[in-house]
C-alpha cells in the first residue's frame, strides 16, 4: 500500500500503450458472437452521440409523456384533456341550446280554423236565446230581446207557466213539438259532449235545455203519483182571426196585452209521452247535478201511466183547432216507441224496454211498413229515431233473449230507412240542386232534411264505433262514408251549396234571409210599444228585419230551389224550434271539432248489467 493512496493502487501515471495492448488482446481472444454484440454496442453509442451533437438545441431533450391514472385505464394526459374538451364544446354547443330551449315555458300551437259546420252550430245554438219565453237572464245576449209573458198561466194554473220557448215566428208555446226539440237536443249532448265542449259550447247547450225542462215540469203536476191532465200550449189563435191574439197580432213578446189562453187535455197520450222522453233524456244529461236529474226522472215516470192509460189515448190535438192549424199530432204509438227507449236508459227499468219492444207497439204504429211517409223524422214522426235509439242497444250491449228479435227488426228497418236516403234508391225525389224532398214537395222542406242528416251521421257513427264498415241495402254493401257524404250533401245545401248560393240560417254566409217571417226581429228596438194594428205595417214593409234573429233555419226553397225572400211567406221565411233542433244536431254530428267518436257509455249509465256477476270465489280452506 502507497501511504498516499487510502483506497490502493498505485499512483503513478497510467501506462496508456499497455492498457491498449491488453484490450486488443481480450479482444482476440473473444468469441465471433461478442465481438458482434460489442461492435453493435459501439454503433448505436456513435450514432446516439452523434444525433447529440448534430440535434437542433431545443430537441436535445425529449419531454417524457404524462399519463392520467382513470383506475381501470391509463391514458394519455393529451389525450385525456381532447377528450374533456370535445365534450364540453359538445355540450356548449349542442345540448345545452336543447335544455334552454326546454325550459322556456310552452305556447300551444294554435288550433286549425273551425269547419263551417262548427261556425254556423255557434250561430244555431243563438236561436235559442232569440226565443226564450219569461224572465230572461242577465247573460241573454241578444240585445233586442227582453222580458215577456211572465204573467202566462196566471192564476188560473198554480205556478203558472211561464218560461219556456216560443215556437216560431209567432208568440205561441207549443209545449208538444217543444218536448221534442229538447229531447233532440239531449240526444245530441247525450252523443257528442266532447264536440261541445271542443268549442266551448258545452255550458251554453245545457243551459239552453235546463231552460226548456225546467219549463216542461211546470205543463204537468210533477209532484203528484197519478195525472188527470197535462197543459198543451200557450196562446194560439186562428189565421184567419182579427181577434187580438198570438196570430192576428204582430207585435214584439215584451208588448203582449192580450190574452193569452192556456190549454189543457185529459186525453193526451202523445204529448205525455214525448214530455216524458223530453225529461228522461235530460236526465241523462244532468247526471252531474243529481238532486235535478233524479226530477226529471220522477217527472218522466210519473208521465208513464198517464199516456199508457187506454182511457187517455187520445191525441193532444184532437178538438184543439188553434193546435190542428199548426201541430196537428196523426199517431200516438211511434211516441210510445219514443219514451219506451229513453225511460230505459234513463233508469235502467226493464219494464220500460219491454214495452217498447212489444210487438204489438211497433205494429200498431206500423214500424215495418216501409212507407217513405213513415221514414221522414220530424216532430210528428219519432219511428226513425226510437228504432235507431234502440238499434243502439243492440249494436253495443246486445241484450239477447228476450229482446233479440224486436231489436233486430228495428236494425233492419233502420238499415232499410237509410237506403232510402241514398241518392241511387230513388225513395224520395232531389231538386236540380240536390235538396232531398222528405217532406214530398211540400212546404217547409229544411227542417225534415236536418233531422235526417242527424240520423244518417249518426248511424254510421254508431257503426264505426263498433268497427262495422257499412251495411246492406238489398244485395249491395254500402260503405259508412255514404251516410256521412249525404248528411254532409244536405247540410251543405243550407249553409249555402246551392244554386242561389244563399245560406239559409240567418247569420252564416254573406247572403241569407234578411225579411224572416219573426215578430220580434220585424219591430225596432226602440223601447216604443206598439199595438197590434201598428205592428202590420212592419210586417208588410219590403225593407230588411232591423234584428237579425242569429242562428234561424227559415223553412226553405220550394221543390224548384226558389226562394223569396218575403216576410208573408211564413212557409218559407218563418224558424221553427223544431226545425233548428234538428240542425244544431246534425250540425254537431258533423264537425270535425273535437274528433269524430261519439260518447258510447254515457247513454247506458243507468242501465244495470245484461247477465249476472261472476260470484266471488270462495274463502280459502282453513283446517
Amino acid at each position: 500500500m502507497h501511504p498516499g493512496n487510502v483506497w490502493g493502487g498505485s499512483l503513478d501515471a497510467v501506462d496508456s500503450d499497455r492498457i491498449a495492448a491488453e484490450e486488443e488482446e481480450r479482444l482476440r481472444n473473444t468469441t465471433e458472437w461478442d465481438r458482434g454484440a460489442i461492435h453493435s454496442q459501439r454503433s448505436e453509442l456513435d450514432e446516439t452521440q452523434q444525433g447529440w451533437l448534430l440535434a437542433p438545441q431545443d430537441n436535445w431533450r425529449k419531454k417524457k409523456k404524462k399519463y392520467v391514472n382513470l383506475g381501470c385505464v391509463s391514458v394519455s394526459r393529451t389525450v385525456f384533456l381532447w377528450t374533456v374538451g370535445s365534450i364540453a364544446v359538445l355540450f356548449l354547443v349542442v345540448a345545452l341550446p336543447i335544455i334552454i330551449v326546454k325550459s322556456l315555458p310552452r305556447h300551444k300551437s294554435a288550433p286549425p280554423p273551425p269547419d263551417n259546420y262548427t261556425l254556423a252550430l255557434h250561430k244555431a245554438l243563438q236561436f235559442f236565446d232569440a226565443q226564450k219565453s219569461g224572465k230572461l237572464p242577465k247573460k241573454n245576449k241578444v240585445s233586442w230581446r227582453g222580458d215577456s209573458g211572465t204573467k202566462d198561466g196566471l192564476p188560473d194554473v198554480v205556478g203558472g207557466l211561464v218560461g219556456g220557448y216560443y215556437d216560431g215566428g209567432s208568440n205561441v208555446k207549443f209545449h208538444f213539438p217543444m218536448a221534442f226539440s229538447m229531447t233532440m237536443l239531449s240526444w245530441s249532448l247525450i252523443e257528442y259532449s266532447h264536440k261541445y265542449k271542443a268549442i266551448d259550447e258545452y255550458d251554453h247547450m245545457r243551459d239552453v235545455l235546463k231552460w226548456g225542462t225546467d219549463y216542461l215540469l211546470l205543463t204537468f203536476n210533477n209532484s203528484a203519483t197519478r195525472l188527470d191532465h197535462i197543459y198543451t200550449q200557450v196562446g194560439g189563435g186562428l189565421r184567419d182571426s182579427e181577434s187580438p191574439d198570438d196570430i192576428y197580432c204582430w207585435q214584439k213578446p215584451e208588448d203582449m196585452s192580450y190574452d193569452r189562453p192556456v190549454l189543457s187535455s185529459t186525453s193526451a197520450a202523445d204529448l205525455g209521452a214525448e214530455v216524458s222522453a223530453a225529461l228522461a233524456a235530460a236526465s241523462i244529461v244532468f247526471t252531474d247535478k243529481p238532486d235535478y236529474a233524479k226530477k226529471l226522472k220522477k217527472g218522466a215516470e210519473t208521465l208513464y201511466p198517464f199516456f199508457r192509460s187506454k182511457s187517455r189515448r187520445k191525441r193532444y190535438s184532437d178538438g184543439q183547432p188553434t193546435a190542428q192549424a199548426f201541430y196537428n199530432s196523426t199517431s200516438m204509438f211511434d211516441e210510445f216507441m219514443w219514451a219506451g227507449a229513453w225511460l230505459y236508459y234513463a233508469t235502467g227499468n226493464k219494464t220500460y224496454i219491454q214495452f217498447a219492444t212489444t210487438p204489438s207497439v211497433p205494429q200498431t204504429a206500423k214500424a215495418f211498413a216501409n212507407r217513405p211517409e213513415l221514414m221522414v223524422p220530424s216532430w210528428n214522426n219519432k219511428l226513425p229515431g226510437a228504432m235507431l235509439l234502440m238499434t243502439r242497444y243492440r249494436l253495443f250491449l246486445n241484450p239477447g233473449f228476450p229482446y233479440e228479435n224486436m231489436l233486430n227488426r228495428y236494425h233492419n228497418a233502420t238499415g232499410i230507412t237509410m237506403c232510402a236516403y241514398l241518392k241511387q234508391y230513388n225513395v224520395f225525389n232531389r231538386t236540380s240542386g240536390g235538396l232531398m224532398q222528405l217532406n214530398l214537395g211540400k212546404p217547409r222542406p229544411l227542417e225534415y232534411v236536418a233531422h235526417a242528416s242527424f240520423l244518417a251521421s249518426l248511424f254510421a257513427d254508431y257503426l264505426n264505433s263498433t268497427g262495422v264498415p257499412g251495411w246492406y241495402c238489398g244485395p249491395t254493401f254500402v260503405e259508412n262514408h255514404v251516410l256521412k257524404d249525404f248528411a254532409q250533401s244536405q247540410i251543405d245545401y243550407i249553409l249555402g251549396d246551392n244554386p242561389l248560393k244563399m245560406s239559409y240560417v240567418v247569420g252564416f254566409g254573406k247572403k241569407f234571409p234578411r225579411r224572416v217571417h219573426h215578430r220580434g226581429a220585424t219591430i225596432p228596438n226602440d223601447k216604443k210599444r206598439r199595438s197590434c194594428r201598428e205592428g202590420l205595417k212592419y210586417r208588410d214593409t219590403k225593407n230588411p228585419n232591423p234584428n237579425n234573429i242569429t242562428g234561424a233555419m227559415v223553412g226553405g226553397p220550394n221543390k224548384f230551389d226558389e226562394f223569396h225572400d218575403l216576410r208573408n211567406n211564413y212557409n218559407a221565411s218563418e224558424p221553427t224550434l223544431s226545425g233548428n233542433a234538428g240542425l244544431v244536431a246534425a250540425l254537431v254530428s258533423l264537425t270535425s271539432s273535437g274528433g269524430q267518436q261519439i260518447d258510447k257509455n254515457t247513454m247506458f249509465n243507468s242501465v244495470p248489467p245484461l247477465y249476472s256477476p261472476t260470484p266471488p270465489p270462495p274463502k280459502a280452506w282453513k283446517p
